[in-house]
């Protein structure tokens, strides 16, 4: 049985400055939840805990341990609310244990004379309908991909020894009644990364942290469309990569800017 993202966030409970969410086994990544859905719900914590109605402008997230299914509360603290700019603070707990820090920063749109810079969109080189999707295998694909497709067009899935470090994938997300911010963060980190194209089995693989970055969300975003996401790993060494993403909505307009630090096993 999966449980969508969207009546997760529906059945939520709020209390002060906590919000309760009911975590199901189909939203895990291995050992833990998926981070991009840990991530999409603390979202979701802040505004509910302190009414923030400014755009989302960048979002740091920490893993700090597994968070299995079950009741997951997030904690939200205001640490700076300015004129234009406010920093939340969110704690994730799992069975009263710490798992995962959060801080939140929405920005107001401002005045300025720059002009408008947004990178180069590159279509990926294969149409979505040329490339076969990555099933859903229980008990050898992460649960969470229930949840989420994806189709790659660059690089190589994971463990079957193509030494790639870049990565060009069609993703989307299976329900359609989610708000464009909360696709977004969860969309922002679907992929694997490219680096387990090297292995020619089963590695494991954790983000450590995650900083991502929103420019202003484009309106009508298509939320049943194709998004885009490419992936390039900057460094590795000691078991560590760095890693950067962009995503990219169904029309071609930036989503978000990512950076990560992943561990990998292998």
């Amino acid at each position: 049985m999966t449980v969508a993202l969207s009546e997760i966030l529906s059945s939520r409970r709020l209390s002060g400055d906590t919000v309760t969410f009911t975590a199901t086994e189909d939203w895990m990544q291995g050992r833990t939840m998926f981070g991009g859905f840990l991530s999409a719900l603390a979202v979701v914590a802040m505004r509910d805990t302190l009414g923030i109605d400014m755009p989302l402008r960048a979002l740091q997230t920490n893993f700090v341990g597994p968070v299995p299914a079950g009741d997951v509360v997030y904690r939200t603290r205001l640490l700076r609310q300015g004129k234009s700019v406010s920093q939340v603070q969110c704690e994730i707990y799992s069975d009263e244990t710490l798992a995962g820090l959060v801080v939140g920063v929405f920005g107001a749109p401002r005045e300025s004379a720059l002009p408008v810079l947004t990178p180069e969109h590159k279509p990926l080189p294969k149409k979505v309908e040329e490339l076969p999707a990555l099933p859903f295998i229980p008990k050898i694909t992460p649960n969470f991909l229930q949840h989420v497709e994806m189709r790659w067009a660059i690089g190589s899935i994971p463990y079957m020894g193509n030494p790639f470090w870049e990565s060009g994938i069609y993703i989307r997300a299976t329900d359609k009644n989610l708000s464009p911010e909360v696709l977004i963060v969860m969309l922002s980190d679907g992929p694997p990364t490219p680096c387990l194209s090297h292995f020619k089995g089963p590695v494991m693989a954790s983000s450590v942290s995650w900083s991502l970055e929103l420019p202003p969300i484009p309106a009508n975003i298509d939320s049943e469309g194709w998004f885009q996401i490419d992936m390039e790993t900057k460094a590795g060494s000691d078991g560590y990569v760095n890693q950067s993403a962009k995503l990219w909505t169904p029309n071609g307009q930036l989503a978000s800017l990512g950076y990560q630090v992943v561990a990998v096993y292998g």
